[in-house]
Parts: structure tokens; C-alpha cells; sequence
């Protein structure tokens, strides 16, 4: 009896507990073409009010019973999704959503003596700006921990069917592993993770991230110390609180920007908790269809009105080419003096197909900042380089990652890692990863030496006829302290032989304290070759074509040449330059070897020796470190300041003494919905009377492409200055202009305006050493001087981004017409390839 007893009482509490059990839903919801968590989107019970809300990685959990078996996921830009669950038990319903074509509802439009009430939320939100911005503090720090994962993405089955496809299909075939359940297949090319120290004050404003560690997996990709520099927090900063933001070289409005109500509309869609702090959750959107900016959601916590969480979409009809979407998750946490810092960025960029028979590419990015610390300034010397990377930050260490990862690895992402493995050792997979290579970086790789640069050679032109050059230099693993270089080249018409050598060391890495040598005897032209201190502009293209065909004045020279050069701070650094040139011109021309005297003898070849001395002011430039070699991104807000001094020394292998100083100025101004100005100021003086091939030529544009370093309605060897003053101007409108006119705006043309202004002369004195006949009384060539008080100028009118990569200049010359042989107007053509 008492067994019995015990059985029926076992069963009774057992049907209790099953009609007790709470139903316990968990889960993850993700985007299906790109694989990241949607983080905010509302997860509830059909037919109920029970639900939750991912987190920013995309989790759930929602725990209650209903009379409905059927729970949704509902989220701005994606289709709704239902998913039947069971009751009574603890289960795992995972999401996986389809973006939506269309874009969000239009907003409430409200009459004129009611007004939305989300104006009010927003001046609030104006109103607190500068004490939830994290630029006014004086100065913190976080550790940064950052994800990059490149893909490619919409693969078709007539891409599959391919030939370059099916050299793959093994690696292929384990993409619907990645894919998910609903997901679209995705082909791995890039994944790297970083941990990193990211220091920032403010007055002056500068930053700095040590990175400590990385580790890098891509196709044909070696974890170099350049990538290893651009993985890091400091190319990952986005601040919704300036006015824009820049993304992709372009400059986005933000929708809590000063012009807010210009630029957006806005609606008051809920009010609740995230976390422990209470927010008004708004929806925005552009009013112009075509603005750089966003749709999207923002959380604003009510006793502060700062951002808590923001989700951003750029919306798809914006002036942007080969970018179909761009979108940025951000959550925030306030700290102790009241600003509020990014806790965990996630960014997306889907990049169009070009062709509807190609694929597009997907770039993911994931930020996690930890342990936020608001400190004091450390001092502006702390700050010198930009970006550091430890010495041992690329030798691999499980247990370091193992330990200090923020965030575990997905099994995706431990899938991506080892489907790159796989990818790397497919030989079409290597073959064309060096092709690209090679033509990427100019050198083809062979262990230890780089053969190139490619560009150089083959050429032609009609002093050397065809022409044949082949060159190399050292790279990182044959040494980082040195480096060697040279070069030869044969003229089958001169039937010469040209060539080069060259040797260089880098003393200290972190002042980049440089000292090079090198020899070259070769064949140049003058007035062609852009002065690095005044001409700011990449010409490369221009330069290019200028080597092929008739060469303008052309000489033969022997050049000997010393550079040592200092980085002092970050803003100021230094070079030293020793040269040593004979010229031997090979064309009509003469000099008097005695300047002071019109009967000494007449020569034709001179030598030039020289001492220069350049200096540079760049307030916030930064610069990155590729192998053996260092580059600058440029300044972000600040002018660049160039300035040089030159000594030319007779009868220490120099025919003439002279002296010469230069100075240049120029900076990038954004200037928010208008567009982006670029100046450059120079000036130059030439103290001493020498023969014209020492005086500064300014560069003029026979070629049908359009250049920056160049007058563009100007001859060859046109004018010529002793002294001279220019400024340049260029003025990039974007979509300002076009994006308002009904016809136009389908197009995505740009509209550009440029102008130059150029002032110089030569004086009396030197004009009269200058020899105008040989010695059988025949003329020689000359040059044109600009007059005094009358400058050369020439304005333009441009359309850019015509099929998304051409550009064409219309060009007027306003002065000098009078000139022979001068085109009034030109049109010149460039190829332009902008987002």
C-alpha cells in the first residue's frame, strides 16, 4: 500500500510539473545574404504582447506561455519571418531574414499647429550634444578588439558553371555550410582580428592605437605589416555626433546633425527600456532622395538624450557608385564624466556586381571596446605616430587569443578561417593572386627581390626609338634595415645603354630616419618633370604619356645623389639632399660660360651641384608602414606646409652658384553638402642669373588627359620663371548640383569647377645672359616670360562619374590668346574612379 501510495503521488506531481512547465524560447536572428546578427529587431508570440529584443549580437529569449504555436521577427528593411515552437520546453529558434526591396513607410505628416513630436526629442537632443560627445573629453583610452571579413557574395549557377569556377568546386561545394539554412552561399576571400590600445585628448586633438596583436587569413594575402597597421579601431571611428561622417571617401550627413531638420525627417515610434536606461526609439529618413545619407532607427535615452543605439542604412537611392548598401549597428555606454563611448560597432558594406553575370563582394567589420577608462592627457609626444604595431604583434599565439578575445569566434568564422586555407592551395587560386599582386604593386615578388616596376618596361619615343628596361630592388626578406635597387635600359635607335643603382638604409623605424645613395645615367626632358614641393597632384597617367612620343627639350645626364631625411614629430620632418648633374641637352642649345661676360666662349653641356634642404608642417598627417617603405593618408583637417631652400657651388663640379627657396601650401577643405574644396598656394624665387634650363618651367598640357600638376591650356615649355606665385583650385561639387535637377539626378553625374591663376617673370639681368643664337648666328629655341602684373589664367568646368569612371574637363584660357600656336579652349579626358 505504501509503494502504491508512493506511485500515484510520483505521478501526480509529475502531471504538474508537465502542466507548469514555463515555455522557454532562445535564439539568434541574421541577416541571409551577409551572415551578422540584426541586433533590435522584436521577436514576439504571435497574437501576444510576450517578446524580446536582440542584442547586439543578434540573441534572444522570451520566456511565457500563449494560446498561439507561432512566434515572428520583425525589423526595419527585412521581411517579417514566422517559426512554429513548441510549449512547454526549452528550445533554440534561430532567424534568418531577407532584406526587403522596399524602405520605410512614409512618415506622419502633421498639421501646422501640431508638431511632431519628435522635434521636441530632437532639440533636446541638439541641446546636449557637447556633453554626450565623446570629443569633450580631455582624454581616454579603451581596448579595442576588431573583426574584418571580406566575401563574395550573390554567386549565381551560371557563375558557378564557369570554367574559372568549376577549378574551385571543392571548396565551393562547402559553402552551404556557411550559408546556413536559409542563407544565400557566400565564398570567403579575407578574415583578420586585431587587439589593440586606442589612446585619445584633445587639445590638441590627436589619437593613437599600439596594435598588439593581429592575425590575418585571405587568398593570396600574407600578414604584412601594412595590413596588420589598417585592421585596427583607428580606420573603424564613426561618431554620429558630427554633423558627417566620413565613409568610403565620401562624407555622409548624420541624422543628428546640426542641419537635422533640413536634411531629415523624423517620427516617434516607442518609448522603452534598454538595459537600465529608458529611451524614445525614432525613425529617420533623407528628404532628398539622393543625399549621402542614412535610414534608420535611433535610440535616445530620455534623461540624457544621447544615443544609447543607433542602426543606420544608407538609403539606395544616394549618389553612390558600386555600393549598393551601407550599414552601421552602434551601441553606446556613458561614461563617468558623462560622454558616452561605442561599445560594439558592426558595419556593412555590400558592393554592387558590375555585370549581372558577376558576383559583388561583402565587407564586414565588428568593433568591441573594453574597459573604457576617462584619464589624463598624455602628453602631445606620446602621440607621434598614429598607429604602432608591436614588434611581435604577427607571431601567432592560440593562448593570447584564447585569453583576450572578446568575443568568441562563430562557427562560421572558424569555417570561413579554413575554407581560406583551402582556397590558398588551388593552383588557378595562386596564379591569379599573383597576377594581381604584381599589378597592384608595380613588382613582381621572387624570395628576396622585387623585379619591376612593369609600368617602366617597355617605351618609345623619338630619341631612343623603342624602348626596353628592366629593373628590381631588395624587399622586407632580404633585410628591414636595407635595401638596394638598380636598373638598365637599352634605346634601340640611340643604341645606348641607360641604367641605375641604388642603396638605402633605414636607421630608426619609429622617427623613419632614412639615408639614401644612388646613380643614374639615363635620358629625361625639361619642363616636364613636377617639382614634389609645388605640385601636389598624382599626375602619373599624364607623366606617363609625356615619355612616349617627341620629347620636349630632351638632354642626357649623369646624376649622383645623396637624401637623408627625419621624421622630427609627427608634424615636422626634415630632408637633406646632396646632388651632383651633367647635362648633356639634346637639342639647340647655348650657354656663355662666363655669365658676367657676352664674349666668353659659348658651351652646351653644364653641370649642376646642389645642397637642398625641405622641410614640412603637417599638424595631424599620418603616415603607414609597407615593408621597407612608408607612405602618407595626408591630414584630416589641417594645411600641409612645404618649404625648401637650394644652394647651387661653382667649381666644386657645379658651372653656376645660385639660390633658390620654394614654399607650398595645400589642404582638403570638406565643406558638408556642398562638397569638397582642394587649394594649393606656391611660390618660388631663383636668386642668381642662370641659364634657362635651371629656371622653373612651368608645366603646361599638350595631352588629351586632364592633370592636376599641370596648366592644362598651356604648351609644353611655354612659360618659364625666375620668380613666380600660383594658386590652384579645384572644387568637387558631388551630387549638389545634378542631384536637383529631375532629369539629371538619374544619371549620378558630378559636377567639378578648377581654375589657376599663375603670376611670374624673369628679370632683366637674367634674360640677358641667356644665349638666342649658336655660333653660326642661327636662332635657338626660346621661351615665353610671363609679364609683370599680367598672370597666366585658366578656368574649368567639369562633369565626373560619367558611366561611373570617366571625367571630362571643358578648359578656357582667359589670358596670353595673343601666343602662337594655343588652343583657346581644350576638353580633356581623365578616367576617375570614385565611390
Amino acid at each position: 500500500m505504501k509503494l502504491k501510495s508512493i506511485f500515484f503521488t510520483f505521478i501526480f506531481l509529475a502531471s504538474l510539473t508537465g502542466i507548469n512547465a514555463q515555455t522557454v524560447i532562445t535564439g539568434k536572428v541574421i541577416d541571409a545574404e551577409s551572415g551578422d546578427p540584426i541586433p533590435f529587431a522584436n521577436v514576439v508570440i504571435k497574437g501576444t504582447t510576450i517578446g524580446s529584443t536582440t542584442d547586439f549580437e543578434g540573441l534572444y529569449r522570451i520566456e511565457g506561455d500563449a494560446k498561439s504555436d507561432s512566434i515572428f521577427v520583425s525589423y526595419i528593411g527585412y521581411e517579417k519571418k514566422y517559426k512554429v515552437y513548441k510549449k512547454g520546453i526549452t528550445q533554440t529558434v534561430n532567424f534568418q531574414l531577407q532584406p526587403e526591396a522596399t524602405a520605410l513607410d512614409d512618415f506622419v505628416v502633421y498639421a501646422r499647429k501640431q508638431e511632431n513630436p519628435a522635434f521636441a526629442i530632437m532639440r533636446s537632443v541638439m541641446d546636449n550634444k557637447k556633453n554626450n560627445d565623446k570629443r569633450g573629453l580631455a582624454a581616454y583610452e579603451y581596448e579595442s578588439y576588431n573583426k574584418i571579413e571580406i566575401d563574395v557574395d550573390n554567386i549565381t549557377d551560371k557563375l558557378r558553371e564557369k570554367k574559372y569556377m568549376q577549378k574551385i568546386t571543392a571548396v565551393l561545394d562547402s559553402i552551404e555550410t556557411i550559408a546556413g539554412e536559409d542563407g544565400k552561399p557566400i565564398l570567403p576571400l579575407f578574415i583578420s582580428e586585431s587587439l589593440s590600445k586606442f589612446y585619445y585628448r584633445d587639445n590638441p586633438r590627436l589619437q593613437k592605437e599600439e596594435v598588439q596583436k593581429t592575425r590575418i587569413k585571405g587568398v593570396g594575402i600574407e600578414d604584412g605589416s601594412l595590413i596588420s597597421q589598417i585592421i585596427g579601431s583607428s580606420f573603424q571611428e564613426y561618431n554620429f555626433y558630427q554633423n558627417r561622417m566620413t565613409i568610403v571617401e565620401r562624407e555622409f550627413a548624420s541624422p543628428i546633425g546640426d542641419a537635422w531638420r533640413l536634411l531629415y525627417d523624423y517620427e516617434l515610434e516607442d518609448s522603452l527600456y534598454v538595459g537600465d536606461d529608458f529611451c524614445y526609439l525614432l525613425d529617420f529618413k533623407p528628404k532628398n532622395d539622393q543625399e549621402l545619407a542614412f535610414i534608420g532607427k535611433v535610440w535616445i535615452t530620455k534623461d540624457e538624450f544621447a544615443i544609447k543605439q543607433i542602426d543606420a542604412t544608407m538609403q539606395p537611392t544616394a549618389n553612390l557608385n558600386f555600393i549598393e548598401k551601407i550599414k552601421i549597428q552602434q551601441e553606446l555606454e556613458k561614461t563617468e564624466k558623462g560622454q558616452w563611448l561605442p561599445i560594439k560597432s558592426r558595419i556593412l558594406i555590400d558592393v554592387l556586381e558590375l555585370t549581372n553575370k558577376s558576383a559583388g563582394f561583402l565587407a564586414k567589420f565588428y568593433s568591441s571596446n573594453k574597459n573604457l577608462k576617462v584619464t589624463e592627457p598624455k602628453p602631445t609626444r606620446f602621440f607621434e605616430r598614429t598607429i604602432e604595431l608591436a614588434e611581435d604583434a604577427r607571431e601567432q599565439d592560440e593562448a593570447f587569443w584564447a585569453s583576450r578575445r572578446h568575443d568568441k569566434l562563430s562557427d562560421t568564422e572558424v569555417n570561413v578561417m579554413a575554407m581560406i586555407d583551402s582556397l590558398n592551395q588551388v593552383p588557378f587560386v595562386k596564379t591569379w593572386t599573383e597576377i594581381f599582386k604584381t599589378i597592384a604593386r608595380g613588382y613582381v615578388e621572387v624570395g628576396k627581390l622585387d623585379l619591376g616596376p612593369w609600368p617602366f618596361l617597355v617605351g618609345a619615343n623619338d630619341v631612343e626609338g623603342f624602348r626596353l628596361r628592366i629593373g628590381g630592388r631588395t624587399n622586407e626578406n632580404f633585410s628591414r634595415k636595407w635595401q638596394f635597387n638598380g636598373y638598365g635600359a637599352y634605346g634601340f635607335s640611340d643604341e645606348r645603354f641607360k641604367y641605375g643603382l641604388g642603396a638605402g638604409i633605414i636607421l630608426d623605424r619609429d622617427k623613419w630616419t632614412t639615408l639614401n645613395l644612388s646613380y643614374r645615367n639615363d635620358i629625361d626632358q625639361f619642363g616636364i618633370q613636377p617639382d614634389p614641393l609645388t605640385n601636389l597632384g598624382d599626375g602619373s597617367a599624364f607623366l606617363a604619356l609625356t615619355q612616349l612620343g617627341n620629347l620636349v627639350r630632351p638632354f642626357r645626364y649623369q646624376q649622383y645623389r645623396f637624401v637623408a631625411s627625419r621624421q622630427f614629430s609627427r608634424s615636422f620632418s626634415a630632408v637633406l639632399q646632396l646632388n651632383k648633374q651633367d647635362y648633356r641637352p639634346e637639342f639647340d642649345f647655348r650657354y656663355r660660360t662666363d655669365l658676367t661676360r657676352t664674349d666668353s666662349p659659348l658651351a652646351t653641356d653644364f653641370s649642376a651641384t646642389e645642397a637642398i634642404i625641405r622641410l614640412k608642417f603637417a599638424r595631424d598627417e599620418t603616415f603607414l608602414i609597407n615593408d621597407n617603405s612608408r607612405f602618407s593618408l595626408g591630414t584630416l583637417r589641417w594645411p600641409i606646409f612645404l618649404f625648401s631652400y637650394t644652394r647651387g657651388f661653382k667649381g666644386i663640379g657645379g658651372d653656376f652658384e645660385y639660390n633658390k627657396v620654394n614654399f607650398g601650401v595645400s589642404q582638403r577643405v570638406k565643406l558638408g553638402f556642398w562638397g569638397v574644396s582642394t587649394y594649393q598656394v606656391s611660390a618660388g624665387k631663383i636668386f642668381d642669373d642662370v641659364p634657362y634650363p635651371l629656371l622653373t618651367a612651368h608645366i603646361g598640357n599638350e595631352q588629351f588627359v586632364y592633370t592636376d600638376i599641370a596648366y592644362n591650356t598651356m604648351n609644353f615649355f611655354e612659360f618659364v620663371s625666375q620668380s613666380y606665385a600660383s594658386l590652384s583650385y579645384q572644387h568637387k561639387f558631388g551630387g549638389f548640383v545634378f542631384n536637383r535637377i529631375p532629369l539629371m539626378k538619374k544619371l549620378k553625374w558630378r559636377l567639378v569647377g578648377t581654375g589657376n591663376l599663375l603670376f611670374g617673370g624673369v628679370s632683366d639681368s637674367t634674360l640677358g645672359v641667356q644665349v638666342t643664337r649658336d655660333e653660326s648666328g642661327n636662332e635657338l629655341p626660346f621661351f615665353n616670360v610671363l609679364e609683370n602684373g599680367r598672370p597666366f589664367a585658366e578656368v574649368g568646368l567639369g562633369v565626373e562619374n560619367i558611366f561611373k569612371f570617366f571625367r571630362v574637363d571643358f578648359v578656357r584660357r582667359l589670358t596670353y590668346l595673343e601666343n602662337p600656336g594655343i588652343d583657346r579652349t581644350s576638353i580633356k579626358f581623365s578616367f576617375n574612379l570614385s565611390l
